[in-house]
């Protein structure tokens, strides 16, 4: 017994003299010790600098004026931590047991440097120090990843640098982060603010199991992520590669200022497409490194700041974005596509307007979106239930239309827009038993004609205005109207009275075609029957200066004997608000010609009589009189020269 007090007291002795010796170390010393023993659990070179204090038990403790953490060896660019006023505690019991349990960490102003691979190595999963040499090679297997429990974590003023392999590298400076994980097989509660742009940006986020998390196995998690403009948040399931699964939403009062607050610059989005979002959707998006990432919303509910879709979409995202969406919408208010800024639209003989038409969203994207509308605001048309396809490849935009119900008929064709080179606007349409006055109303804001009926047009306009592009506009096309009706003239009244102010021309059929150059439509052939005339018309519409200058020429079939009897009408000035009237030197033309021509022939003959009776000229078969009157003159003039010699 007395053997084993001695031995006791001996073991209690030499313990009080190490302890002692440890407590008697300089505190630079102490520092050396704990960096070689975290290299050593860590595989990374560790070192702390500075002004240092050390706990001992139960928290390894160092607070120092310096401290680096290595990065793994087949990582890039420089240590992954480095910070000055750092402190960090280490469960003593764990680390005797070869785990890294850190209790807490705080670190103001640090550089933090995290690297990944496409073949799933990461910078922060550590290795043991035992043969590191063969663990971190570029073409060894690493040993199996220690594991890391962080309690607390606090970090402000951080610069966060993220280079995964094959993605773009991300930088942030002002970073704060605060991490609570205090159980190693629990939760962790994350919260961090940064600043890609001008104004912060807050992050937070639950996810289940971080430990697991950070292995790359999908937990259960909750994030939301809130800047100036908006919020975006996610319930689902997701992994530290960015496999991520769930109920999705966006709420974006203004989607530009939210979007740049998130760094991804000046984007202007058109009126009614995203200025403003609120959109929800099961989403599904696939690892970040993997070659063909791509995002997937289900059950998608988006309201774009007043047109809401409903349907699937499907997204390449390497690249500009690929899309492939099925979506189905309500009353669909394209308007903002083709029309210049707000309260810029045109208004009867005020001109189009000259806002500059910004075109670049159509660069957003690629690939195909099938739709479904109750109705379509073009602008320019006025669509009812419509089957359409639009597709966009590198700034062009075609719709393609399917089976388009408008102006009371049926509707075909396509509507183009190319921003390659500047903005262009084309199209050819098909219109089959539409209502003609809704039709020309909209498009180019001729509402005195009626009538049902068919046409086609093809036409082309560039400019970054809708000034510029009805200026420019060239095409062609046809018209072919059954029964209808003209307001604002009365060719019935014209015939009996010339009179051609008011009034309405009902007519039974009428068909024309036309050309379009420099914004100019001009026709010669247009063919109207009446009751009891038919109507000829030729002449030009010029659809940029929104002006037009026609005549109408109807003639009654059952006066003047069978010749009928023909008066032209002229239409021309503004056409918000033209003048209508007859040409009656082309009305005595038209009618008169023989009766003038009879006329004329018996004037010149007593013309003839007098002058041969005066001057003693006398006018040769095939002479005008003005050539006999000559002639007859100089004949007189000679003689009287010649009898001066006499």
């Amino acid at each position: 017994m007395k053997w084993i007090m001695r031995i006791l007291g001996l073991v209690v002795l030499v313990a009080a003299l190490v302890v002692v010796g440890v407590l008697m170390l300089p505190a630079d010393k102490i520092a050396q010790i704990a960096g070689d023993q975290l290299r050593k659990v860590t595989g990374r070179d560790v070192t702390i600098s500075g002004d240092v204090s050390m706990t001992f038990w139960p928290v390894l403790g160092v607070t120092a004026g310096g401290l680096e953490v290595g990065n793994a060896s087949w990582a890039k660019d420089g240590a992954m931590l480095s910070t000055s006023n750092a402190a960090i505690g280490v469960d003593a019991s764990a680390l005797l047991r070869g785990e890294i349990r850190i209790t807490n960490i705080e670190a103001q102003s640090p550089t933090i440097r995290l690297e990944s691979r496409k073949d799933g190595r990461a910078s922060w999963e550590f290795t043991d120090a035992t043969g590191a040499a063969q663990i971190e090679t570029e073409t060894s297997p690493a040993r199996p990843a220690k594991a890391v429990t962080i309690q607390k974590l606090k970090i402000t003023d951080a610069t966060l640098i993220y280079d995964a392999e094959g993605s773009d590298l991300v930088s942030y400076q002002g970073v704060d982060l605060a991490l609570d994980w205090p159980d190693a097989n629990g939760a962790a509660d994350i919260a961090a603010a940064l600043r890609p742009a001008r104004d912060k940006v807050n992050i937070g986020a639950r996810i289940e199991n971080f430990g697991s998390f950070l292995t790359g196995t999908v937990q259960p998690l909750r994030a939301k992520i809130t800047a100036k403009g908006g919020e975006l948040s996610l319930q689902g399931r997701g992994s530290l590669e960015g496999a991520v699964a769930g109920a999705f939403a966006l709420q974006a009062g203004n989607t530009a200022t939210f979007l740049a607050q998130l760094g991804a610059g000046a984007v202007e989005l058109p009126k009614g497409l995203g200025q403003s979002l609120n959109v929800t959707a099961d989403l599904t998006l696939t690892p970040e490194l993997t070659p063909d990432r791509r995002l997937a919303l289900r059950d998608l509910v988006a309201d774009l700041g007043g047109n809401i879709l409903r349907g699937g979409v499907d997204v390449a995202l390497n690249g500009v974005p690929q899309i492939n969406a099925q979506l189905n919408a309500g009353a669909l208010d394209l308007r903002s596509l083709t029309e210049g800024g707000e309260g810029s639209g045109s208004s009867a003989g005020a001109g189009w307007p000259k806002d500059r038409i910004d075109a670049s969203g159509l660069a957003a994207f690629n690939g195909t979106i099938a739709l479904n509308a109750n109705s379509i605001d073009l602008g320019a048309l006025s669509l009812g239930p419509t089957r359409t396809v639009l597709r966009n490849d590198r700034s062009r935009m075609v719709f393609e239309l399917r089976e388009v119900n408008a102006y009371d008929g049926k509707l075909a064709g396509e509507f183009v827009m190319n921003n390659r080179n500047g903005l262009s606007v084309g199209g050819k349409l098909q219109a089959l038993g539409v209502q003609m006055q809704p039709l020309l109303t909209d498009l180019a804001d001729l509402s005195r004609f009626r009538g049902q009926g068919s046409a086609s047009l093809s036409f082309l306009g560039v400019g970054q205005s809708v000034d510029a592009i009805m200026r420019s506009l060239s095409g062609e096309g046809s018209l072919k109207v059954g029964r209808g009706a003209i307001e604002g003239i009365d060719l019935d009244s014209l015939l009996g009275s010339f009179d051609v102010e008011g009034g309405t021309t009902v007519f039974d059929s009428l068909n024309a075609s036309y050309a379009i150059k420099g914004g100019v439509l001009r026709n010669s052939d247009l063919l109207m029957l009446l009751p009891n005339f038919n109507a000829a018309g030729a002449g030009e519409i010029n659809l940029g200066a929104q002006t037009l200058d026609y005549t109408v020429t109807p003639k009654a079939l059952r006066v003047n004997g069978d010749r009928g009897l023909a008066v032209p009408v002229r239409i021309y000035g503004p056409w918000a608000d033209p003048k209508i009237r007859p040409d009656l030197k082309a009305a005595v033309d038209l009618n008169f010609q023989k009766e003038k021509e009879e006329a004329k022939a018996k004037v010149e003959a007593k013309v003839q009589q007098k002058i041969e009776k005066e001057l003693g000229v006398k006018v040769e078969d095939g002479q005008s009189i003005e050539e006999a009157v000559k002639d007859g003159i100089e004949d007189k003039l000679k003689k009287e020269l010649l009898s001066i010699f006499d």
